[in-house]
C-alpha cells in the first residue's frame, strides 16, 4: 500500500525540521505505544495533557523525527537534544499531521464528498453511498456507522484521526471504490482530522445544540463546523447547503466568499433542488420535487418527513460530483432506511409498530417525533434519556421536546458513564415531569412496548445503532433494535 512500501524524508511529507536536519520516515504515530524503529511522532495538544509528556516514550521505542507545537518542544527539550532525533514544530501540528498523513498514505476515492451539520450527516452520507452504488459505482460511506458498502470496516470515531482516516481511504482505493461520502464532526473539523481529504463537495444540514461540553459556544461550535467550507474544501468545490436552516444562508455566503458553486437544497423560492410536495402513508411517503425547471416525482420507503430533505441533500452531492440528475432521481424508491435511523425495529400483532433512532439532541427528537406524527394514527410514545459526562444543558431541552410532541414520554438512562444516572434522569424529568421515569433501559422499552395500542407508534430515541451501553468504564451489550424485538416476542408470548 502506498505510504509503507519504503522510508520517506520529511521534506516529502511537507515538513522541515529545525536546522534543516533529514530523517527518514517509515511510519506515522500519534500514540506513543504504536511508534516502531523510525516513525515520526506527532505529540499533539490534548484537553487533559500534552502530547509532549510521551516524546520521551516515542524516543524509546526509536522515534526519528517528533512533530509538535512550541510547547511540546519545550516539555521534551532534554530528550529531544540527547536522541539526535529531528525535531518539527509547527503552531499547528493537527494541520500538519492531516497533510503529512495524507501525503504518505497518498491514494484516495476519486470522488468524494463530506457532510457536515447536527442532525443527519450519517443519513446523508449513506443515502449518498447507497445512490452511487445503484448507479454501479463502488462506493462507501465513513463515521458513525465505520465504513459501509463496498469495503466494511468498524471506525472508533465518527471522523477518525489522520493516520486512520487516510489509511482507510487508501484501502478504500485499492479496494477498488471510486466514491466517498464522510462524514464531518465538529471534532474532527476542529482537530484538522479532515484535511488532506481532497473533496469535490461538502453539504451542510442544520444547525442546533449539541456538543457544547466541547465547544465553548455556539458560536465556536458553528465556526468549527464552517471549517469544512472555509479550510477543507476547495475553492472550486460544490456546497450543497440546506437553505432551510436559519443557518443556510449564512453557510451559503461563506461558501460564495471562497468562490464555491453552491447548491441550494429545500421548500423554499431560492432553492435549486426544491421539494414542492410531500404525502405520507404508514410505510413511507411520496414526492414532489423540481431540479432545473423539471418537475420530477419519487416514492421513500422512509419514514419522517425529514429524510426527504436527507435523501435530496444526497441526491445534490452526487449529482455535484458528475452523476446524471434523471438517474439518481431513478433510484430513490431503492433507497432503504439507515442503521439506527427511524428504524422499524419491531411490530405487535395489533399493528403498532416500534422505531429506533439516533437522536441523541432536542431539535433531534423533537424533529424525529414530528416527522412521526404524520405516518401515525394513534398515540405517539417516545423514549428519552440523556448521556452522561457530555452538554448538561440539553437535557431538561430533551425531556421538554419529548413532552411537547409525544403524547407518553417513558425517561430511561442512555449513557450514563461516570456519573450518577439518577441525576442524569431527574435533569430529563424537569423537562418532562409527568413522564414516566424507568431507569433501567431494557425495562424502560418494555413498558414503553406493553402500553401500545392498535394504531399506536413507539420511538426508542437515543442510541440508535449503538450496540452497547457505557456505564462507568464499561460498555455492556444492549442493542435498542433487539431489545424491542424481544420485548414484543415476550409480550405476545413468542418466546
Amino acid at each position: 500500500m502506498a505510504g509503507q512500501a519504503e522510508a520517506r524524508s520529511l521534506a516529502a511529507l511537507g515538513l522541515n525540521a529545525r536546522g534543516g536536519r533529514e530523517a527518514r520516515i517509515t511510519g506515522l504515530s500519534v500514540d506513543s505505544r504504536t511508534v516502531r524503529e523510525g516513525h515520526l511522532f506527532a505529540a499533539l495538544p490534548g484537553s487533559k495533557v500534552h502530547g509532549g509528556e510521551f516524546i520521551q516514550y516515542a524516543l524509546r521505542m526509536g522515534a526519528a523525527a517528533v512533530l509538535t507545537d512550541p510547547e511540546g518542544a519545550r516539555i521534551a527539550e532534554r530528550e529531544l537534544g540527547e536522541s539526535g532525533a529531528a525535531l518539527v514544530v509547527v503552531e499547528d501540528p493537527r494541520l500538519a499531521l492531516a497533510y503529512a498523513a495524507a501525503l504518505w498514505f497518498g491514494a484516495q476515492p476519486e470522488s468524494m464528498v463530506a457532510v457536515t451539520g447536527t442532525n443527519g450527516k450519517t443519513s446523508v452520507a449513506t443515502f449518498c453511498r447507497q445512490i452511487w452504488n445503484l448507479l454501479g459505482e463502488e462506493a462507501v460511506n465513513l463515521g458513525t456507522t465505520g465504513i459501509e458498502g463496498s469495503f466494511t470496516a468498524p471506525l472508533a470515531h465518527t471522523t477518525p484521526e489522520p493516520i486512520t482516516l487516510h489509511r482507510a481511504l487508501a484501502q478504500c482505493a485499492a479496494a477498488g471504490v471510486t466514491h466517498a461520502a464522510m462524514e464531518a464532526s465538529s471534532h474532527g473539523l476542529d482537530q484538522r482530522r479532515l484535511d488532506g481529504v481532497r473533496l469535490t463537495a461538502a453539504g451542510f444540514t442544520n444547525f442546533t445544540q449539541d456538543h457544547l461540553d466541547y465547544h465553548e459556544s455556539f458560536a465556536a461550535y458553528f465556526e468549527a463546523k464552517m471549517g469544512l467550507f472555509t479550510r477543507v474544501l476547495p475553492e472550486d468545490g460544490v456546497a450543497v447547503v440546506n437553505i432551510d436552516d436559519p443557518k443556510g444562508g449564512e453557510v451559503c455566503a461563506i461558501a460564495e466568499g471562497r468562490g464555491q458553486r453552491v447548491l441550494r437544497v429545500g421548500r423554499g423560492e431560492g432553492a435549486d433542488l426544491r421539494l414542492t410536495g410531500q404525502r405520507f402513508d404508514a410505510t413511507g411517503q411520496d414526492l414532489l420535487f423540481q431540479f432545473e425547471g423539471r418537475a420530477h416525482a419519487a416514492r421513500l420507503n422512509l419514514i419522517g418527513g425529514f429524510q426527504a430533505e436527507n435523501v435530496l441533500l444526497a441526491c445534490g452531492l452526487v449529482i455535484a460530483c458528475g452523476a446524471e440528475a434523471a438517474r439518481v432521481f431513478e433510484t430513490l424508491g431503492d433507497l432503504a432506511t439507515v442503521r439506527g435511523r427511524m428504524q422499524l425495529a419491531a411490530t405487535r400483532e395489533n399493528g403498532a409498530a416500534v422505531f429506533v433512532d439516533y437522536a441523541h439532541t432536542p431539535d433531534a427528537v423533537a424533529t424525529a417525533l414530528q416527522a412521526m406524527r404524520p405516518h401515525v394514527m394513534g398515540r405517539l410514545v417516545v423514549i428519552v434519556g440523556a448521556g452522561g459526562d457530555r452538554d448538561r444543558g440539553k437535557r431538561p431541552l430533551m425531556g421538554q421536546a419529548a413532552a411537547k410532541h409525544a403524547d407518553v414520554v417513558f425517561v430511561t438512562d442512555d449513557n450514563p458513564r461516570s456519573e450518577d444516572p439518577a441525576s442524569i434522569r431527574a435533569a430529563v424529568m424537569a423537562g418532562c415531569p409527568e413522564a414516566n421515569e424507568v431507569g433501567d433501559r431494557a425495562e424502560a422499552i418494555l413498558r414503553a412496548v406493553d402500553v401500545l395500542q392498535p394504531g399506536d407508534a413507539l420511538l426508542i430515541a437515543g442510541k440508535g445503532h449503538e450496540t452497547g451501553q457505557i456505564i462507568g468504564d464499561d460498555v455492556l451489550p444492549f442493542d435498542d433494535a433487539e431489545q424491542a424485538s424481544v420485548a414484543v416476542a415476550a409480550l405476545e408470548g413468542r418466546l
